[in-house]
Order: C-alpha cells, then structure tokens, then sequence
C-alpha cells in the first residue's frame, strides 16, 4: 500500500509538471505564432477601418488550428525538458534506487500524451473544420464588402483585379462626388463609368454603389467604336466576378464524412486522393503526439545514466522528431498522387511510438521485473 501511495504522488508530482510546461509552452507559441499571422490584417484596423472587434473574431478563429500544429511537437519538448531537468538534478537516478521500473516512471509522461492525443483529435475533427469555414466566410464576406471603406479622395483605388475606382471627394454623408470606375470584368466589354455623383446602397454581399447623372463609355471590338450612354441613375456592384460567385470549400472546411465521401459534384475524381488523405491525416496527426513523447522517453530513459547527464541521446531525438515531421509531409504528398501509399500515413503515425516502447519496456519484461509493471503489485 506505501508503494501504491508512494507512486501515485510520484505521477502527480511528474504529471503536475509536464501539464504546466505544455500548457505554458504551447501558450506561448500560439501567442508568438498568433501575433506573426494577424500581421497580414493589420492593414484592414489602421487603413481601411476594420473595428477591432472583427479584427480579433477574425484572427481567434486562426487559433485551434496553431494548437493543432504544434501541441504534438510542444509534448515532445516538455516531455524531453522535464525528464531531461529530473535526470540532471539527479531526482530520476533516486527514483530508479527506490526501485520504479522505466515504466512507473514513463507513466506520467504518457498520460499527458494521451491528453495531448485526446485534445488533438477533438481539435482536427471538430473544432478547426469548424472554424476554418467560419474564418472564410468571415474573409470573404469582408474582401466582398471592403470597397465600402476602401475608397479614398482623389485615390485610384484597385478594388479588384479587374475594377478600378476613382472619387474626388467623399461628403461627411457617403455621398461620392466625381466618379470614375474602370470596369473589367467582362473581358469583352471593358468599360469606363463616368458620374458625378453617387452613394453606396445598403447590401449583405457585394457593395453597390448608385451612381447618378453619368456616362457609360465602351469600345466595340468588331467596329472600333465608342458607344456611350448616358444615364441618370445606374447601379454597379464593386465585386470581381470571382467574388460573386459561390465560394468554394476546401479540404481544411469539410467533415471527415465529406473528405472521406466527397461530393462528386464538387471535387473532381482527380483531386479525390487529396480528400481522402485529408481525412486519414486528421486521424493521424494526433497519434504523433503519442509518439513524440516515446522518443523523449527513451532518449532520457534508456540506458545507463550519466552522473554529468549527456547530450548525445537528446540531440538524437531532436534529429528523430524532426525527420518523422519531414517524413509526414513527404508521405501526405506522395499519398496524394499515389493512393496506395494511404496506409503508410498510419504507419509513420503509430510505428514509431510502438518501437519506442518495445525499447524501453520489453528489457524489463524480459528482466522479470513484472511487479514494478503492475500498479499496486508490489504492496
């Protein structure tokens, strides 16, 4: 019973530890890479007149998907950190005398990895799907509403490829004076819109603007001529053809459902291999976590310890996690072409964690030493 209690102070003791380097570590790379990433929207808050509110929605539903990413790599050096740390202060070589076998004390470690595997999984199945489709619906429906405040005094201003706006003033009241619109978006029919004066009108999707006493100026390929007419009142949408159309979804908005079973209307049998390792990958990634943890653990764990500790066995793993990422991406790119090479997504995902712990645990089975194996056996 001493032994069981003593045990389970050792795991809370460890565990407390692991759980408070990950959450700091992973924290503060969301933060860093956060701040990085909504660099690219500063522009819309300081020049275009985003309100911060929208600006912070927009760049918050960047965050699950950052955790993601990097929660795998975060357990990995928390886990190699802390045990590393335990065996330099020579607290792992006294918790080996008092007899904990390298299971007792990889224990805690698992744990947090299973936590990591857990919180990854909801993360990559539900969470970013979710709110990867609201960021990009969020973008599209400001990139199809900017022009709105886009527009400055005698500024020639690209509100898409293929349309330039120009105003000489802006009333206090929106009312636009002096309007020049330089419209491209049939190519076929390139036009000059010429009015003096105008308002934007109330819209959900594309901005439109009321353009009053005006002129619309167009060149007929075929003859060579210029046609012009005269209006007194004409609405344009300021929106490229693109940005009118129906948006389209990628990989990173669907389901597992919808990756795994793709709409045939939507994706093309050529681009269905890209789906469905989508989805195998979103089912994977979170195993890394598992496995990540098994390099740290063996690299600190297995073998001999050192009384000056070493940096051999950690500038091994390091090399070994950062192969096993390299080796990920290689796979996905590959199993996209080739759809065969689908199982080895799982492979590279559960393989090396399984080797690790035949590393680290069978030499103990093999030593007889079961009752350090099984919790409470030794009481």
């Amino acid at each position: 019973m001493l032994s069981a209690l003593r045990l389970g102070q050792i795991d809370r003791y460890l565990l407390g530890q692991l759980l408070a380097g990950l959450v700091a570590s992973t924290g503060g790379l969301v933060a860093l890479i956060w701040l990085t990433q909504s660099l690219r929207f500063i522009d819309l808050v300081v020049n275009r007149g985003l309100s911060l509110a929208v600006f912070l929605q927009l760049t918050g539903l960047l965050i699950p998907s950052f955790v993601a990413v990097i929660l795998p790599i975060t357990t990995y050096v928390v886990v190699q950190f802390t045990y590393q740390r335990l065996a330099s202060d020579r607290e792992l070589t006294v918790m080996r005398a008092a007899g904990l076998s390298a299971y007792a004390l990889s224990r805690p470690a698992m744990m947090l990895a299973l936590i990591s595997v857990v919180t990854c999984f909801v993360l990559d199945v539900w969470v970013v799907p979710s709110a990867s489709a609201a960021f990009r619906e969020e973008q599209f429906r400001i990139r199809n509403r900017m022009a709105a405040f886009m527009l400055q005094d005698g500024v020639f201003t690209q509100v898409s490829d293929d349309m330039t706006v120009y105003v000489r003033r802006r009333d206090s009241d929106g009312t636009l004076h002096g309007v020049m619109i330089d419209d491209a978006r049939q190519k076929n029919a390139h036009a000059t819109i010429l009015a003096r004066r105008g308002r934007f009108l109330p819209s959900t999707d594309a901005p439109r603007v009321l353009l009053l006493d005006g002129t619309r100026q167009e060149i007929d390929h075929q003859t060579g001529r210029l046609n012009i007419l005269t209006f007194a009142q004409n609405v344009i949408e300021l929106s490229s053809n693109k940005s009118t159309a129906q948006r389209f979804r990628d990989a990173t908005e669907m389901s597992l459902g919808e990756l795994l079973h793709p709409d045939p209307a939507v994706v093309t049998a050529r681009d269905r291999p890209k789906f469905v390792v989508e989805a195998h990958r979103r089912l994977t990634a979170p195993l890394t976590a598992a496995s990540f943890a098994m390099v740290a653990l063996v690299a600190v764990l297995r073998g001999a310890f050192q009384r000056h500790g070493g940096l051999l066995r950690p500038f091994i793993a390091v090399l070994v996690v950062v192969g096993l990422l390299a080796v990920g991406l290689m796979i996905a790119n590959l199993a996209a072409r080739v759809p065969a090479l689908i199982p080895l997504i799982w492979v590279h995902a559960i393989a090396p964690g399984m080797v690790c712990a035949w590393m680290l645990f069978v030499p103990e089975l093999r030593l007889g030493r079961l009752s350090s194996l099984i919790p409470g056996a030794a009481a």
